[in-house]
């Protein structure tokens, strides 16, 4: 018999701020954290000059140089809002980190370009000089699963979900469905991304990156007609995940229950996405928790601001739910994350969720006329009641992913 699963905590580091309040209020108020990146100059072919970083966070000062001498800037935010989410959770400090109950599905694009650059340099000047006992640790595909466990003393399973655009949405899924299956009681899953310039040039090289250096809050413009391209931005998010029963034992907080998750992947081409596999991947999803697609009251958009992306994606969501479902996502304000993304998002629209109250999408006017027939919530705030919430992410690869969120009734909370 399968497990019910539910959200006990969170924690977010962003760029619209690292907590739901401040994020929230900055979501309300349409601010922008996209920037003009001067330090990008010195790369002449470089078309765009944007992202959206994250420029208040540094190491803990309760974080020792022992503890995070394996750590790159990417596994210290991966690190920092685990812990913010274990204390949102109260779970921090508790033995059942340490048990072997516990574990991490977790993810990013990649680890540190700073330590690769160790190895490039030992390739290129033929010196070894440079490279460190911890260079491959923070430069590895897994550095941010095995950063968190380490440091906190996770002894169950470790799942990395190093899957580009996917990476925090299938480290929640792949998270959801080891406790479902009850292989663990709980888990850390989400996803994170620190900010480079060669993350802008994987787009550049496609002419998928915005080139609105002059107006960087006016960029991207997901779905919009004058769209130009992504902004690439930076991030962490974490989920705790926990069985139903768990957490009902020990009195937890439950922020919302995961009813379903679908992935699949697209076996054609790396970097043209595929509308009919994409809406299969949200059907999954609704197969996995047993819903009617009617009965999702909100969908978050991918929406990278790409032609082909928003193109298809939008296709796929109209071909499935019609144009009676809001839709919106939250690229406009952060850029793409990456990594990061399917978390950081996943956590806004379950707190939507529990407010009844769900963003636009910035910088969106006019939609192409391409795009699917959808209930594009643009301008202002849209107040909505809804039991059920979808997330959805694409990633290079072919690879698309669909979380379903359920409220979870307040009557019920212990």
């Amino acid at each position: 018999m399968s497990k019910r699963v539910v959200i006990t905590g969170a924690g977010v580091i962003s760029s619209l701020g690292n907590n739901w309040a401040q994020f929230s209020a900055n979501l309300n108020n349409k601010v922008s954290g996209i920037c003009y990146m001067p330090e990008w100059d010195v790369f002449p072919d470089l078309n765009t000059r944007l992202a959206g970083p994250v420029t208040d966070f540094e190491k803990p000062s309760h974080y020792s140089r022992k503890q995070t001498r394996s750590m790159s800037r990417v596994a210290l935010m991966a690190t920092r809002a685990t812990e913010l989410a274990l204390e949102e959770s109260n779970l921090l400090g508790d033995p059942v980190i340490n048990s072997g109950d516990m574990g991490v599905s977790y993810g990013s694009s990649t680890g540190s370009v700073d330590a690769t650059k160790e190895f490039v340099n030992m390739l290129t000047r033929h010196d070894v000089a440079g490279i460190t006992a911890t260079s491959y640790i923070r430069m590895m595909g897994h550095t941010t699963p095995v950063n968190i466990g380490v440091f906190f003393g996770i002894k169950g399973r470790l799942i990395t979900t190093s899957s580009a655009c996917t990476s925090g949405s299938q480290g929640i899924g792949c998270a959801y469905e080891a406790i479902k299956y009850g292989k663990q009681k709980l888990m850390v899953a989400g996803g994170a991304e620190e900010l480079c310039v060669s993350e802008a040039v994987v787009f550049d090289t496609l002419y998928a990156t915005s080139t609105k250096n002059n107006t960087p809050h006016q960029t991207p413009s997901p779905f919009d007609h004058q769209r130009d391209g992504l902004v690439i931005g930076e991030g962490a998010g974490t989920l705790i995940l926990e069985e139903l029963e768990h957490a009902l034992a020990r009195g937890a907080n439950i922020l919302a229950e995961i009813v379903g998750f679908g992935t699949n992947s697209d076996g054609g081409h790396v970097t043209r996405p595929e509308s009919d596999n994409m809406g299969k991947a949200m059907q999954l999803a609704l197969q996995d928790a047993s819903l009617d697609r009617r009965a999702i009251g909100y969908i978050n958009a991918h929406g990278t601001a790409t032609a082909r992306g928003d193109i298809a994606e939008s296709q796929a969501t109209s071909h499935l739910f019609g144009n009676n479902t809001p839709v919106s996502t939250l690229k406009g304000n952060l850029g793409h994350t990456l990594g990061a993304c399917g978390a950081i998002e996943a956590w806004a629209s379950i707190n939507m969720m529990n407010e009844n109250r769900f963003a636009p999408t910035l910088n969106l006017q006019t939609p192409d006329e391409q795009c699917g027939d959808l209930d594009y919530i643009i301008n202002n705030v849209r107040e909505l009641d809804c039991e059920y919430v979808m997330s959805n992410n694409f990633a290079f690869g072919g690879i698309n992913t669909s979380l379903i969120f359920r409220r979870w009734p307040t009557a019920l909370q212990p």
